[in-house]
């Protein structure tokens, strides 16, 4: 069963959201398989949990645009990464998100 940012208890603050980057199994031209080593980082990944928004200066709250599940597209070298038993996180900005994936 695969884990959520809340079965971790990660709940991001703000405009923060939680993803969970999707790897893809990465083949050459020629069949061969590219090791973890070799592959870039992945810009893809699925919203797992948001934060209340982000706090203007006139104190109202912007609501978050991202909804949990969506599969998003963000900045190559965004965020912060976190790992628990096994499982990647990375944690970033609504604003580091350059895009949402539609099947």
């Amino acid at each position: 069963m695969a884990k959520t940012a809340s079965s971790v208890k990660l709940r991001p603050l703000g405009d923060r959201v939680v993803i969970r980057p999707l790897e893809k199994e990465e083949v050459s031209k020629s069949g061969l398989v590219i090791p973890d080593t070799a592959k870039e980082k992945p810009q893809e990944g699925e919203v797992m949990a948001i934060g209340s928004g982000r706090v203007l200066e006139d104190g109202k709250r912007l609501p978050m645009e991202l909804k949990v599940g969506q599969k998003v597209l963000y900045a190559k070298y965004a965020g912060t990464e976190y790992k628990h038993d096994d499982e990647e996180w990375l944690v970033l900005r609504e604003a580091d998100v350059l895009a949402i994936v539609s099947d």
